[in-house]
């Protein structure tokens, strides 16, 4: 999972840029880059570590022009990604294109042998956004012209969906020429763009989601279709064009759970009302399998479940409180590098207020359980606060299989819920009662809030990879990639395969 944004502007784009990446933060604290276009010069600053850290005045100063793409990268498998892939990524050949891509394509592998035997194109890293860059790039120069045209960037982007697979949303600025983003066929992960009225004249953003153009006064005009690749020329004209010959909406329904922040709009579907109605459903359920429940409290594990808990505990109709409070310079628990650092990570993110649980009945609300470590020891946390019963509710069901598409999820072996039943998970992590979110109820509660969409992406619930080319020898060499990027990690190395493509 990253963020991506893309500008064109009448004015100068780095503090635009910079501001878009700072709220797409959520969406990767590993690396930040920024790239920009002048006069046909391109200007870039890309490093590890959070925007705020990445980018000083003296970097801000020398991005330079009127267009630009930024990015902001989640951590790898095992450890921290080395410098080197940080985005955006850059070709020479042809005209100069730079690109910034949230995603993964699970033909990676592939597509590497192809660029370099047939294509004569050579990957500096281990990075799958490298590959979909020199993709676009080989499709792109098959015009074989001085100058191309809108008909020719589109033809590329139509041998980049013919020749590439998995998920991905992806901006790039073509030297010269302007911004292009395009989006999986499949429609996986999200992409949106909008519009600007300025006095000097219209000015159009790209970005992973609404909120972002929201914060800089830019109009949502719309999602970026599955297939479909949008080209802002750099005196603003827009041209869209669906690239793909059988599109289909399969968005990643985990970003309703738990990416995605509850102020943004994906795919025409309002992100906080879609967690509404999971914790209604949530609330529903127990009413059925617990009706004699003695619930004293709904607490929530801050951030992301605060709004399923808050509408479960009304539909209950038991009291709502906040009961964790949470450090928030510590990162996400379920993306450590190890099993020690992970619970000493818990116990710097979260503090317990002991008066919320002390001699209480709580029901702890989480969006979704992964390893089962973080709840484990949250759990730990609420009966040595004094509380009497620790139950736990997910959002989500229960998480029993890789996520493929672009986010960096465990191995099916690091599932807690991978071969446990709901009875066993409970017990490993120390519940008094357990309930997890139906899928059906989940795929209901998000797609109500856009009919037009038919299917999810569900894999990481039900093993069903909608792009349809996901076996078991490709999960099996993803958890190989996984442990043996761990082991480098483990002596200071970087990774030597990046199979996230995040």
């Amino acid at each position: 999972m990253c963020g991506i944004i893309g500008l064109v502007c009448k004015s100068n784009v780095n503090q635009s840029i910079y501001d878009g990446l700072m709220v797409l933060q959520h969406r990767g604290q590993d690396a930040a880059g920024i790239m920009t276009s002048a006069d046909n010069k391109l200007y870039l600053r890309k490093a590890n570590g959070l925007v705020s850290d990445v980018f000083k005045t003296s970097h801000m100063i020398s991005l330079q022009g009127h267009c630009g793409i930024g990015h902001v990268r989640y951590p790898t498998a095992g450890c921290p990604s080395a410098s080197s892939e940080a985005q955006p990524f850059y070709v020479n050949s042809p005209y100069g294109i730079a690109l910034a891509h949230n995603g993964n394509l699970t033909n990676a592998e592939q597509l590497k042998e192809e660029l370099f035997l047939a294509d004569r194109r050579h990957i500096n890293t281990d990075s799958d956004s490298e590959v979909l860059l020199n993709v676009l790039a080989h499709e792109l120069q098959k015009s074989d012209k001085i100058r191309v045209n809108e008909d020719d960037i589109f033809a590329a982007v139509s041998g980049v969906h013919h020749r590439c697979r998995g998920g991905y949303a992806a901006v790039a600025m073509i030297t010269g020429y302007g911004l292009l983003a395009f989006r999986d066929p499949y429609g996986i992960r999200p992409v949106v763009f909008g519009k600007r009225d300025t006095e000097e004249g219209a000015e159009f953003m790209v970005a992973s989601e609404s909120v972002a153009l929201d914060v800089l006064g830019f109009e949502l005009i719309r999602d970026i279709a599955p297939g479909e690749a949008v080209f802002i020329t750099l005196d603003g004209q827009v041209s869209t064009r669906q690239c793909a010959d059988n599109p289909t909406y399969n968005p990643c329904i985990f970003e309703y759970v738990y990416l995605a922040r509850p102020d943004s709009i994906i795919d025409d579907i309002y992100v906080y009302k879609a967690r509404l109605r999971m914790g209604e459903k949530l609330a529903d359920k127990i009413r059925r399998e617990f009706p004699k429940h003695d619930i004293d409290v709904v607490i929530p594990i801050p951030d992301t479940s605060r709004t399923a808990a808050l509408a479960l505990a009304t539909s209950l109709g038991v009291n709502y409180r906040e009961g964790f409070i949470k450090n928030r310079y510590i990162g996400r628990t379920f993306i450590m590098p190890g099993q020690k650092m992970r619970k000493k990570s818990v116990r710097q993110k979260l503090n317990a207020i002991d008066l919320e649980f002390r001699d209480k009945n709580v029901l702890l609300v989480d969006d979704s359980i992964v390893r089962g470590t973080t709840s484990r020891q949250i759990v730990e946390m609420a009966r040595e606060s004094g509380a009497n019963k620790v139950y736990f509710a997910s959002a989500a069901p229960p998480v029993r299989y890789p996520n493929v598409y672009g986010i960096d999820m465990p191995t099916a072996s690091e599932l807690i819920a991978n071969d446990l039943d709901t009875d066993d998970v409970c017990k490993e992590i120390g519940a008094d009662y357990l309930i997890y979110q139906d899928l059906d109820d989940l795929i209901d509660a998000v797609g109500k809030g856009n009919p037009k969409i038919k299917d999810f992406d569900t894999s990481c619930f039900d093993g069903r990879y909608v792009t349809g080319d996901v076996d078991k020898a490709y999960l099996e060499s993803l958890s190989k990639a996984r442990e043996e990027s761990a082991k480098l990690g483990s002596k200071g190395m970087a990774p030597r395969i990046d199979m996230t493509g995040l």
